[in-house]
C-alpha cells in the first residue's frame, strides 16, 4: 500500500498547500454549508462574503498561515470533506502530519489550541476507511496478478493491447430507438436496418489506443465467440496490477464474468456481490462496510469489468434500465444491480467496462458511451501462432510449419476459423492430426516399398525412421518425416487433397484428433477417414457427451458442475482436451469445479451429433430448432450464448459422407435399425433446406442458408435455391472470404442460369473478391456502399477478366473517383459479353466520365452505362457526345442536370461496321452559355444521323436560342428537338417559327409558352422521301398570341413554308383574330387543317365561318363546340380536289343555340352550292329553334344530312322536326332517338320511299295521333320502326288500326312497348285487317320482340309467330279465331308458351273443318317421350284431315290438308272414323320415346293406311321395340319411306325389314348398329330394291364383304336420285380399296341430285374419278365433300367439273386443302351456277388471293343464302363482306376464327341494312374490338330479322360485352 501511494518525505505543508489550491477549491465548493461552516471556525474574526468567495478567502489565510495552524486545518479538510481523491487525500494527509510534529515550535498563545485540532471522531474514523479502501485494492491487484499467471501457462502467443486491433463505432446514446424487428421468420417485408453500423471496420485502433480516456464512461467492446475478450480483460487486470495500461492504479478493479453471475440465483447486495462473489476483504464486516462505504463515496475510483454479457441469461430490457433509484441496503437481483450500474443509478461516475458479442450490443445502445470491435488475426498473426503451436508440439522444423500455414491457407474454413484465436488452436490440432496421419502414412509406404523391394532405395529414407518406437511414436514420426524433405510436394498436394471441405468435416476430423489422445498403445489413427475403431471404443462416452451438449444447449448452459457430468466421462473429456476446467464460485463464495467444452461451437457440434444419433430428439423438436440464423441484431431478438452454428452442423452431417459415422454413434444410443433411421433422418434434414429454398428469405438468412447447402455439398439443392431466387441481395451484412466462398459453390451449382449477386454497404475485405472470382456463372454484379472506394475497385479491377460470363456491372453510391473509374475500366476491357455498367452516385467528375468514355468503343456488347450524381459537369457531357460520332453503336446519350446520366447502345450491333441509324441524346436541367451551346452544335454536327434531341430545362435567352437556329441546318436530325422549359417569350416563338421556311427538314413545330412550356421542333424522318411530300405542322397554341401578334407571324411563315396543319388553339384571339386568319387563307395554299379552338370566338365568329364554309372552295369541314368557345376546326382539301365538287360538313357540338342563332347560321349556309351536312350534336335546340330550322331548310337546297344526334330532348320537340316529311319532298330517311344517333337524310330529288326510325320517346295518345297524321300525308315509307316508345296496348291497337292507312313496304317494328297479351291480339289482327301484312312476329318475354310484315304482291300465305308469351286459353282461342276467320294465314309457330295439353287438343280439334292448306308447330317442354307419343296419337284421333305429323324433339308439327282433297281422299262407305284419315307422314324423332310408348302408338299408326313415310330416328324403342316395329311395318301397304337412323338392329329386325325393303322408294339407316350378317342382309336386300330413290347410310360400320355387297348394290341400283355416305366406316381399309370401287359403283347413277361424301379422305386419285362422275350427274342439287384430302389442284379441277352441274343447289368443301387456284376457279365457275344457295368452305387454305376472287363470284350469286368461310387461312375478308350487298337472298354468314380486325365488322355494319333476310352472323374467335362491336350494334336496328350476331373470342373486354349486350342481346359473346 505504501508503495502505491509514496508521497515525497519532507514535503512543506504551506507548499503543499499552495500547489493544490486550485483542487481543494474544487472539492470545498462542493461541500455542505455545515462542513465549510466548521472550517471557517479555525478562522480569527468571521467573513462577511458568502459562497466561493469564503473558500478563497479561507484558503488564501492558510497560505500565509504559520505550519501548525496550515496541517491542522488540512487534517480538518481530510476528516471533514467526501469526494478527495485517494491521491490527495494522502498527500494532504503526510504533510498535515510532517508539519505538526513542529508544533512543539509555536507558541501555545498564538494560535487557539481547539480551534486548530480536528474532532477526536473523526481522526478514528477517516484515516482506517482509506486504509481498509486501500488494502482491498492491494488484495485485488494480487488475485489478478494470479489469475494471469494461470491463464498465460497455456497461452501459446503474448497478449500486447497495442498489437490488438479494434473497430470503433459510434455509439447510439438514444434511449427511445423504435423497434426494427424484421417480420415474422423474416419472411419478406422490408429490410431492416441494423441497431449501429457494426460493419464500418475501415478505420481501426489498437486496443490501447481505444482504452484511452475510457475513465468515467460505459465502454462496450464487441467480439466473436474465440475473439480473445475474456483474456484480454485479464490482460487488463494484470496491467492495471502492475500500474500500467489505462486505468489509473489507485482504482479498484473489479472484473466480473457474467457466465459466473448465471449461476447467483438468489438477489444479493453490492456488499455481497464484492465480497462473497468477487473476492472477499480482510477486516471482517468492519472492513466491509468501510470499504462499501468509501466506494459509494468516491464511485469514480472503481473501474468495473463485466465479461461476456452476451453469456448472461438474463436480458437488459429498456424497463430495466429506465427504473427508479437502487435500495442499497436490500437484496436485488443480479439483473438489477448490473442494470443499475450500467444506467447510472449505481455508482454514477464509474468506470464501467462490458465484454459481449456483436450481436448483443443493441442491448446496451443509449446506455455506452464508446464501442468498439475486436478485429480478426490477420494472416500474419495466425502464421505467428502457427508457428508458436507446433514449436510448442516439438517441431522445430521450418518446412513442417511452411506445409501447415500452406495447408491452413489453402482451406477457407480453417482460415476462417483462424481468425479468431480459440478457433485458430483447434485449426492447428486438425493440421497437426493431418500432418500426424500423413507422415504415419508416409512411414507405411516407405516401410512397405523398403520389404517389397529390396534396399537398393534404403538410401532415400532417413536412419531415424526406422528406429521410430512405440514409445514416442508421435514426436519420433515427425522427426523422421522431418528428414524426408525430397518428396514434400508432393505429400503437401496429397495432404491438401485430406483438408476437410467443410466447416462440419473439420469438427469431424477435430473430434478425431482428440480421440487419438485417447487412443491404446499401437494403434495407428487414419485422418483420412474417421477412425472407426476410436469411435466404436469410445460410443457410449460420445453418446453420453451429445446429450449433454444438447441439454446444455436446450438449457442455455455451458458451465457445467462436477457432479453434472459422469466421472468416467469426465475424466475422458479432460484427457482428450474436449473439456476444460473453470474455477466457478457459488453464492456463499465457495469456489468449485466446473467444466466447459473447450469452445461454443464443440458444443453445438456435439449437440448436432446428438440431433442426428438420437430418436429422443423428435422430428417435430427438430423442426422447430431448425432455423437459419441472421447478422442483423434487433432488440427483439431472442438472446442466446451460443453461436447458432448448430443449424451448420446438422446441415453438414446431413451429407452421405456422414452416414457411417452416425451410425456408430446411433448404435451407442441403443438404437434399432440405424442405418435407415439415420438416413431418414438426414432426408429430413435435406427436405427442411428444401423447403427453406423456396421460402422467403432476408439477405443474412439467404447467406446461412448457402453455408448450410455449402456443408450438404448437395449440388442439386444448391441449384434449387439459385433457381427460387436468382439475384442474392445482400444488405449491411459484414462478410468473410468464407462467406464468398459459400456463395460461390452456391452460384456455381445453377447449372446455365445466370445468377446476381448484389452487395448493399457490406463490409468487405479485398480478400473476399480473390474468392469471388471462382464464380463462375456469375451474370451481374452489384456494389451499393460508400465503403467502396477506389482501392476496391483497383482489386475488383484485377478479378474482372476472370468472370467470364458477366453480363452486370454495378457500382453505386461508392467512394469511386478518376482514379477508380481508371481500374474499372482496364478491368472492364476483359469482359467481352458486358452488357450494362452502373456507376451511379460516385465521385467521378469530368475525368472519371473521360475515361469511363475510352472503353465504350472495345465493349461489343454493351447496352448501357449508367453514370449519374458523380459530380459532373456539361463539359463531361462533351466527352461523352463526342464519342457517338466514332461509336455508332451508342443509341441514346441522357442526362437530367448531373443527377441521371445514361449511355444506351441498340442491341445486336456491330461497331466495326459503319452502319447508319439514327442517335439520340438528352441533356435535360442542364446550365447553358453560349460557347457550351455552339460546343455542342459543333459535336452534333459530327454524328452521322439523330433520331431525338432533348434540351429541356435549360432557361435560355434569345441569344443561346439564335446560336440553335442558325445552325440548325449543319445537324443531320430525322426526329426532333425538344426544347421544353427552355423557350419562353413570343420572339422566341418567332425564331422558332421562320425555321419552317428556312430550314427545309423541318417538318413540325410545337410551341406551347404557358407552364408547363413545351417546345419540339420535327424534322423529316424519311430520308428516302424529299421533305415536301410531308405534311408541315405549326402548333402554337397555349401562347397567349393576339390578333396583332398574327401579322409577325405571317411574316415569320414567310410564303414558302408550305404549312399544312396550323394550330392556333388555346390563345387570345378572338372573333377579330379569327377574321384574320381566315382572310389569311388564300396565301395558305398548302393548308389543310387549322384549329382555333379556345381563342374566345363568339356566335358572329361561327356566322364567319359558315360564310368562310360557303365562299371558300377548298374549306370543307368547320367543327364548332361550345358556340365558338371551345372547338374550332378548319379542315380544307387540296387545290386539286377543290377543281370537283366537294362534300362540306358544318358542325356545331355541345352549344346553346337561339332561334335567331339557328336562322342566322342556316341562312348563311344556304347559299352554300356544294352538297353539305349540317350537325348540331349535344347542343340546345328549343322547340322555336327547331321550328326556325324547319322554316330555312327548304332554302337549303345543297343540304343533303341534317344531324341532331343528343339534341333533341322531348317528344314534342322531335314531332316539330319530323314535321318536314310534309314540308319537304327530299325527305329520304327520318332516324331519331332520344338516347342514339338523330338524323334526318335529304336527296336531291324527290325520294320515292322514306324510312322512318323514332324511338325512346313517349307516345302517348296525343303524340301518338299527331305522329299518325304526319306519316298519312308522308310518302311511301320503307319501314316504320317505333320501338322503344311506351306505346303500350292501347298505343298498339290505334297503330294497328291505321296500318291499312300507311304506306309501308318492308315492316313496322313495335319492339319494347310495355304489351301484354293483350297487345299481341292486336298486333295479331293486322293480318285479318290489312292485306298487305305478310307475317306478323310477337315474343314477350325477356327479348321482348314486335315485328309486322309486309309484302309487295299481296299474294303470298301469312305467317303468324308467338313466342314465349304465356298465353292463356282466351288467347290462344283468339289465335285460333283469327286463324279460322282468315285463310290467308297457313303458318302458326307457338313456341315456349305455357300451353297445356288439354289446349292442343282443342286447337287441333277446331281446325278438323278448315277448307285451305294450313300448318302449324308448337314448341312445349313438356312434349318428350310418353307426353310426345300420347300427343301425337290425339292428334291423328281428333282431326282425320292431318297430313302429316312429326315430333321433333320438343315440337309438334303439323300439315292439314284442305277439306276438299281430304274428303276425296277419304271417299269410302266404311263407316270407322279411323278409316277417314289421311295422313301419310308420321315421324317421332329424337324425343325420348322408348319400348313402353309403343302399343297406343303402333295402333293408331296402323289406322293410316294412306301412310307413306314413317320417321322414327333417334328414339330409345330398344332392340325388342325396334323388332316389334319392324315386325309389322310389312303391313303398311303403302309405306315408301322408312327411317330408323340411330337403332340397333338385331339380326330378326333385319330378316322383318328384308321384305320391306324392295318396295321402298327412300332408306335411311344411318348410325345405326348391326351384326355382321345382319348388315349383309340388309344391304343385299337393296339390291332387290329397284325404286330405291333415297338412300342414306351415314356413320355405319362396313367391313370388306359389306363394302362389295354395298358396290354390286349401287350397280344394281339405277334409279338412285340422293346417296348419303357421311363418315360411313370401311372397316379400317384404305382408300384405294374402299373409296374407289365405290365410286366406280356410282357410275350408272346417271339421276343422282345429291351426293354426301363426308368424311370419306378422298385424295386426289378419288377426285380424279368423281370427276369423271360429275359430267353424268346433270340434275345434281346438292355436293357434299368436306372433311377429304382434296389438294388445291385437284380442287381447281373438280369445281371446273362442277360446271356441267347447272342445277347445283349446295356445294361442302370444308376442311380439305384447298388454296387460291381452287378459290381462283370459283370465281370463273360460280356465277355460272346460279342457283347456287349454299357455299361452305371453311378450313382451307385459301389465302388473300384467293378471298379476292371469291368475293368478286359472290357478287354474281343472287340466290346465295349461306356461305360459310370459317378459318380459311386469312384475315383479309373485308371484300368478302362487302360483297354481301350482292346477295339479296343471304341468311347464314360464317367468319369464324379468321383473327379478323374491325375493319371486317365495319364492312358488314355497312351491309347489314340491305340484308334484310340475313338471320346469323358468325365472328367468334377474331379480333374485333370494341369500336367494331358498336358498329354493328348501330346497324342491328335496321335489321329486324337478323337473330344473332356471336362475338366470342374477340377483342372486347367483359364489361364492354355486357354493356353491348344489355343495349342489343342479338349480340352473342358466350361459347354455346
Amino acid at each position: 500500500m505504501d508503495e502505491e501511494i509514496d508521497p515525497e518525505p519532507g514535503e512543506d505543508v504551506t507548499t503543499v498547500l499552495v500547489e493544490e489550491t486550485a483542487e481543494l477549491l474544487h472539492i470545498l465548493s462542493r461541500q455542505s454549508p455545515a462542513v465549510v461552516t466548521e472550517l471557517l471556525q479555525m478562522m480569527p474574526g468571521q467573513l462577511t462574503s458568502s459562497g466561493p468567495e469564503r473558500v478563497e478567502a479561507m484558503l488564501e489565510y492558510f497560505r500565509w498561515a504559520s505550519a501548525a495552524e496550515c496541517s491542522s486545518f488540512l487534517q480538518s479538510v481530510c476528516m471533514l470533506c467526501d469526494d478527495i481523491p485517494v491521491r490527495l487525500e494522502c498527500r494532504l494527509m503526510s504533510a498535515a502530519g510532517q508539519g505538526s510534529s513542529n508544533r512543539e515550535s509555536i507558541s501555545p498563545t498564538a494560535v487557539d489550541q481547539k480551534s486548530l485540532s480536528p474532532p477526536a471522531d473523526l481522526q478514528l474514523i477517516k484515516r482506517p476507511r482509506i486504509d481498509y479502501w486501500e488494502l482491498y485494492i492491494a488484495t485485488v491487484k494480487r488475485s489478478l496478478l494470479s489469475r494471469w499467471e494461470r491463464l498465460t501457462q497455456h497461452l501459446l502467443r503474448d497478449v500486447q493491447l497495442e498489437s490488438v486491433w479494434v473497430s470503433p463505432r459510434t455509439a447510439n446514446r438514444g434511449r427511445d430507438r423504435p423497434d426494427q424487428t424484421p417480420g415474422s421468420a423474416d419472411r419478406g417485408g422490408r429490410t431492416p436496418e441494423p441497431d449501429g453500423d457494426f460493419m464500418c471496420l475501415e478505420s481501426k485502433v489498437t486496443l490501447d489506443t481505444f482504452l484511452q480516456e475510457i475513465t468515467g464512461k460505459i465502454t462496450v467492446l464487441t467480439g466473436r465467440a474465440g475473439s480473445g475478450k475474456t483474456v484480454l480483460m485479464s490482460h487488463l487486470g494484470q496491467q492495471w496490477a502492475n500500474s500500467l495500461g489505462p486505468l489509473p492504479s489507485s482504482y479498484l478493479f473489479v472484473l466480473l464474468e457474467f457466465r459466473q453471475l448465471n449461476r447467483l440465483p438468489c438477489p444479493l447486495s453490492l456488499s455481497e456481490l464484492l465480497f462473497q462473489h468477487y473476492l472477499p476483504a480482510e477486516g471482517g464486516d468492519m472492513a466491509k462496510r468501510t470499504i462499501v462505504d468509501y466506494l459509494l463515496s468516491n464511485p469514480e475510483q472503481s473501474c468495473w469489468v463485466l465479461d461476456g454479457y452476451d453469456e448472461f441469461h438474463s436480458k437488459l430490457s429498456g424497463t430495466e434500465l429506465n427504473r427508479g433509484p437502487l435500495n442499497l441496503e436490500n437484496s436485488v437481483p443480479v439483473a438489477d444491480l448490473i442494470s443499475g450500474l450500467l444506467n447510472r443509478q449505481l455508482l454514477p461516475g464509474s468506470t464501467v467496462l462490458v465484454t459481449c458479442r456483436l450481436r448483443d450490443v443493441v442491448d446496451l445502445d443509449g446506455v455506452s458511451d464508446k464501442v468498439g470491435q475486436l478485429l480478426g488475426w490477420n494472416h500474419q498473426e495466425i502464421q505467428e501462432y502457427l508457428n508458436n503451436f507446433f514449436h510448442a508440439k516439438g517441431h522445430s522444423d521450418g518446412a513442417l510449419k511452411e506445409k501447415a500455414a500452406d495447408l491452413l491457407f489453402s482451406s477457407r474454413h480453417l482460415l476462417a476459423m483462424s481468425s479468431l484465436p480459440a478457433l485458430c488452436n483447434i485449426c492447428c490440432i486438425c493440421l497437426d492430426y493431418l500432418l500426424l496421419g500423413e507422415r504415419m502414412q508416409t512411414i507405411q509406404n516407405l516401410e512397405s516399398r523398403e520389404t517389397e523391394k529390396g534396399t537398393d532405395r534404403g538410401a532415400q529414407i532417413s536412419p531415424d525412421c526406422a528406429q521410430t518406437t512405440e514409445k514416442d511414436g508421435h514426436t519420433d514420426r515427425s522427426k523422421a518425416i522431418q528428414t524426408d524433405k525430397t518428396n514434400g510436394r508432393d505429400e503437401l498436394l496429397q495432404t491438401a487433397g485430406q483438408v476437410p471441405s467443410t466447416l462440419t468435416q473439420v469438427y469431424l476430423t477435430l473430434l478425431s484428433a482428440f480421440l487419438t489422445r485417447d487412443s491404446f498403445e499401437g494403434e495407428q489413427s487414419n485422418p483420412t477417414r474417421f477412425p472407426q475403431s476410436s469411435l466404436r471404443r469410445h460410443q457410449s462416452k460420445l453418446c453420453e457427451l451429445s446429450k449433454l451438449a444438447w441439454k446444455g444447449l436446450e438449457e442455455h448452459k455451458i458451465l457445467f458442475l462436477e457432479e453434472e457430468v459422469s466421472q468416467d466421462v469426465l475424466e475422458f473429456s479432460i484427457r482428450t482436451g474436449l473439456f476444460k476446467q473453470v474455477e466457478f464460485k457459488l453464492h456463499d463464495g465457495m469456489s468449485v469445479k466446473a467444466f466447459s467444452f473447450i469452445h461454443l461451437t464443440v458444443q453445438e457440434f456435439f449437440a448436432a451429433l446428438r440431433v442426428m444419433t438420437s430418436n429422443n430428439v423428435s422430428d417435430a423438436l427438430l423442426k422447430k430448432r431448425f432455423s437459419l440464423k441472421t447478422r442483423w441484431t434487433t432488440k427483439s431478438d431472442q438472446r442466446t450464448v451460443f453461436t447458432d452454428s448448430l443449424c451448420l452442423y446438422v446441415c453438414g452431417l446431413a451429407s452421405p459422407n456422414c452416414t457411417s459415422a452416425l451410425v456408430q454413434l446411433s448404435r451407442a444410443s441403443g438404437e434399432t435399425g440405424v442405418q435407415n433411421w439415420v438416413q431418414k433422418r438426414q432426408t429430413l434434414v435435406l427436405n427442411l433446406l428444401k423447403t427453406l429454398c423456396n421460402s422467403t428469405l432476408t439477405g443474412p438468412k439467404v447467406l446461412e442458408l448457402c453455408h448450410c447447402v455449402q456443408e450438404t455439398q448437395d449440388q442439386q439443392l444448391a441449384k434449387q435455391l439459385v433457381d427460387s431466387r436468382p439475384t442474392l441481395e445482400l444488405r449491411n451484412i459484414w462478410l468473410l472470404p468464407n462467406d464468398i466462398d459459400a456463395l460461390a459453390f452456391v452460384v456455381n451449382s445453377g447449372g446455365d442460369n445466370g445468377i446476381a449477386l448484389d452487395f448493399g454497404a457490406c463490409s468487405m475485405e479485398l480478400e473476399c473478391l480473390d474468392v469471388l472470382s471462382r464464380c463462375k456463372n456469375l451474370h451481374q454484379l452489384s456494389f451499393r456502399s460508400r465503403k467502396y472506394g477506389d482501392k476496391f475497385a483497383e482489386k475488383l479491377s484485377s478479378i474482372l477478366p476472370e468472370l467470364k460470363t458477366l453480363k452486370k456491372l454495378e457500382f453505386c453510391g461508392g467512394s469511386l473517383t478518376a482514379a477508380g473509374a481508371a481500374s474499372l475500366a482496364s478491368g472492364l476491357r476483359s469482359c467481352p459479353h458486358i452488357t450494362e455498367i452502373n456507376l451511379t452516385g460516385n465521385n467521378l467528375r469530368n475525368g472519371g466520365l473521360e475515361q469511363v468514355s475510352e472503353i465504350l468503343t472495345h465493349l461489343q456488347s454493351l447496352q448501357s452505362v449508367v453514370l449519374g450524381r458523380n459530380n459532373t459537369t456539361l463539359e463531361g457531357m462533351h466527352c461523352l457526345i463526342e464519342k457517338m460520332s466514332s461509336c455508332l453503336n451508342i443509341q441514346h446519350v441522357h442526362a437530367d442536370g448531373m443527377k441521371e446520366i445514361k449511355v444506351t447502345f441498340s442491341e445486336n450491333s456491330d461497331k466495326s461496321h459503319k452502319t447508319k441509324h439514327a442517335q439520340s441524346i438528352s441533356l435535360l436541367n442542364q446550365k447553358w452559355k453560349k460557347n457550351d451551346m455552339l460546343r455542342l452544335v459543333t459535336l452534333l454536327a459530327c454524328i452521322p444521323v439523330l433520331s431525338v434531341v432533348d434540351l429541356s430545362g435549360g432557361q435560355w435567352d434569345e441569344n443561346i436560342l439564335v446560336t440553335l437556329t442558325e445552325n440548325l441546318s449543319k445537324i443531320n436530325i430525322t426526329g426532333k428537338i425538344i426544347l421544353n422549359d427552355s423557350c419562353s417569350s413570343v420572339k422566341s416563338l418567332l425564331l422558332l417559327t421562320a425555321l419552317l421556311s428556312t430550314c427545309p427538314s423541318v417538318m413540325e413545330l410545337h410551341i406551347r409558352l404557358q407552364r408547363p412550356v413545351q417546345v419540339s421542333i420535327v424534322f423529316n424522318e424519311e430520308t428516302e422521301k424529299p421533305a415536301k411530300q410531308r405534311p408541315k405542322v405549326l402548333c402554337i397554341s397555349s401562347c397567349n398570341l393576339r390578333p396583332a401578334n398574327l401579322e409577325g407571324l405571317w411574316i415569320s411563315l414567310g410564303r414558302t413554308s408550305g404549312l399544312t396543319v396550323l394550330d392556333v388553339s388555346s390563345n387570345s384571339l378572338g372573333s377579330q383574330g379569327l377574321k384574320k386568319l381566315l382572310d389569311a387563307l388564300p396565301h395558305l395554299s398548302k393548308i389543310q387543317e387549322i384549329n382555333a379552338g379556345n381563342n374566345g370566338i363568339s356566335v358572329e365568329g361561327v356566322a364567319m365561318l359558315a360564310a368562310a364554309l360557303c365562299s371558300h372552295n377548298r374549306l370543307t369541314q368547320t367543327h364548332v363546340s361550345d358556340g365558338g368557345k371551345d372547338q374550332v376546326i378548319l379542315k380544307l382539301c387540296s387545290a386539286q380536289s377543290a377543281d370537283q365538287p366537294q362534300l362540306k360538313t358544318f358542325r356545331i357540338n355541345s352549344s346553346v343555340l337561339s332561334p335567331a342563332d339557328v336562322t342566322k347560321v342556316c341562312g348563311t349556309l344556304s347559299r352554300c352550292q356544294s352538297p353539305l351536312e349540317l350537325e348540331f350534336i349535344r347542343s340546345s335546340l328549343s322547340n322555336e329553334a327547331i321550328k326556325s330550322l324547319i322554316k330555312v331548310l327548304p332554302k337549303m337546297t345543297s343540304l343533303q344530312k341534317l344531324n341532331v344526334s343528343q339534341s333533341i330532348a322531348s317528344t314534342a320537340d322531335a314531332l316539330v322536326l319530323i314535321g318536314c316529311l310534309t314540308n319537304n319532298q327530299r325527305v329520304a330517311a327520318v332516324d331519331l332517338s332520344a338516347q342514339d344517333e338523330s338524323f334526318i337524310s335529304l336527296g336531291r330529288v324527290q325520294a320515292e320511299e322514306a324510312s322512318f326510325r323514332f324511338t325512346h320517346f313517349s307516345l302517348k295518345s296525343d303524340n301518338l295521333e299527331r305522329l299518325l297524321d304526319i306519316l298519312q300525308k308522308s310518302p311511301r315509307l320503307s319501314y316504320l320502326d317505333l320501338s322503344s316508345n311506351q306505346l303500350g296496348d292501347e298505343g298498339v291497337k290505334t297503330l294497328a288500326d291505321s296500318l291499312p292507312e300507311l304506306k309501308i313496304s318492308h315492316y313496322v317494328n313495335l319492339t319494347n312497348n310495355r304489351l301484354t297479351q293483350q297487345g299481341l291480339l292486336h298486333v295479331a289482327w293486322t293480318l285479318n285487317a290489312s292485306s298487305n301484312v305478310s307475317g306478323v312476329e310477337v315474343g314477350l318475354g325477356v327479348d321482348e320482340r314486335c315485328l309486322v310484315w309486309f309484302s309487295q304482291t299481296g299474294s303470298c300465305g301469312k305467317t303468324l309467330s308467338v313466342r314465349e308469351s304465356s298465353l292463356e286459353r282466351e288467347h290462344l282461342v283468339r289465335l285460333a279465331e283469327l286463324v279460322s276467320i282468315c285463310p290467308s294465314v297457313d303458318k302458326l309457330e307457338l313456341q315456349n308458351n305455357s300451353l297445356q295439353l288439354e289446349w292442343i287438343e282443342e286447337l287441333i280439334e277446331r281446325w278438323k273443318t278448315r277448307q285451305t292448306e294450313f300448318t302449324f308447330s308448337i314448341e312445349e317442354c313438356w312434349i318428350r317421350a310418353e307426353e310426345a307419343v300420347h300427343l301425337l296419337c290425339r292428334c291423328l284421333e281428333l282431326n282425320g284431315n292431318i297430313q302429316t305429323v312429326r315430333i321433333q324433339q320438343s315440337t309438334l308439327h303439323v300439315s292439314l290438308k284442305s277439306t276438299q282433297q281430304s274428303s276425296v281422299c277419304g271417299d269410302s262407305a266404311d263407316p270407322d272414323p279411323t278409316q277417314m284419315m289421311v295422313t301419310r307422314k308420321i315421324s317421332l324423332v329424337d324425343c325420348v320415346v322408348d319400348g313402353n310408348h309403343q302399343a297406343s302408338m303402333w295402333r293408331i299408326i296402323q289406322s293410316c293406311r294412306f301412310l307413306t313415310e314413317l320417321n322414327f330416328s333417334h328414339s330409345s324403342l330398344g332392340e325388342r321395340g325396334t323388332e316389334f316395329l319392324c315386325s309389322f311395318l310389312p303391313s303398311l301397304t303403302n309405306l315408301t319411306t322408312l327411317s330408323l337412323s340411330g337403332h340397333a338392329i338385331s339380326d330378326a329386325a333385319a330378316q322383318s325389314l328384308t321384305g320391306l325393303i324392295p318396295r321402298l322408294r327412300s332408306l335411311n339407316l344411318s348410325h345405326c348398329v348391326w351384326s355382321v350378317p345382319g348388315g349383309l342382309q340388309l344391304i343385299e336386300a337393296l339390291g332387290q330394291c329397284p325404286g330405291l330413290e333415297d338412300l342414306c347410310l351415314d356413320s355405319v360400320q362396313l367391313n370388306l364383304e359389306g363394302r362389295m355387297c354395298l358396290s354390286r348394290t349401287l350397280r344394281s341400283i339405277s334409279s338412285i336420285r340422293s346417296l348419303k355416305l357421311n363418315k360411313t366406316s370401311m372397316g379400317g381399309h384404305s382408300e384405294c380399296i374402299t373409296g374407289l370401287d365405290l365410286l366406280h359403283a356410282m357410275e350408272g347413277l346417271t339421276q343422282m341430285k345429291e351426293i354426301e361424301l363426308d368424311g370419306w379422305r378422298i385424295s386426289d386419285t378419288g377426285i380424279q374419278q368423281l370427276i369423271r362422275l360429275l359430267p353424268l350427274w346433270k340434275e345434281l342439287r346438292k355436293i357434299i365433300l368436306s372433311e377429304n384430302l382434296i389438294s388445291d389442284q385437284s380442287g381447281e379441277k373438280l369445281i371446273e367439273a362442277l360446271k356441267s352441274c347447272r342445277h347445283l343447289q349446295e356445294l361442302h368443301l370444308a376442311k380439305n386443302r384447298l388454296g387460291d387456284l381452287s378459290a381462283a376457279r370459283m370465281a370463273v365457275v360460280l356465277p355460272a351456277l346460279t342457283r347456287l344457295s349454299v357455299l361452305d368452305i371453311s378450313e382451307n387454305r385459301i389465302g388473300s388471293e384467293g378471298v379476292a376472287h371469291l368475293s368478286k363470284a359472290m357478287m354474281c350469286m343472287k340466290n346465295l343464302s349461306k356461305i360459310h368461310l370459317t378459318s380459311v387461312g386469312t384475315s383479309e375478308l373485308c371484300a368478302v363482306a362487302a360483297s354481301l350487298a350482292h346477295c339479296p337472298l343471304i341468311q347464314d354468314v360464317g367468319l369464324g376464327w379468321n383473327d379478323c380486325d374491325d375493319n371486317v365488322a365495319l364492312e358488314l355494319a355497312k351491309v347489314l341494312p340491305v340484308c334484310r333476310k340475313l338471320t346469323w352472323i358468325d365472328l367468334e374467335l377474331n379480333r374485333v374490338t370494341l369500336s367494331g362491336a358498336e358498329a354493328l350494334v348501330r346497324a342491328l336496328k335496321s335489321c329486324p330479322a337478323l337473330h344473332v350476331i356471336r362475338l366470342w373470342k374477340n377483342k372486347i373486354p367483359p364489361g364492354e360485352a355486357q354493356m353491348l349486350s344489355l343495349k342489343d342481346r342479338r349480340l352473342n359473346f358466350s361459347s354455346t
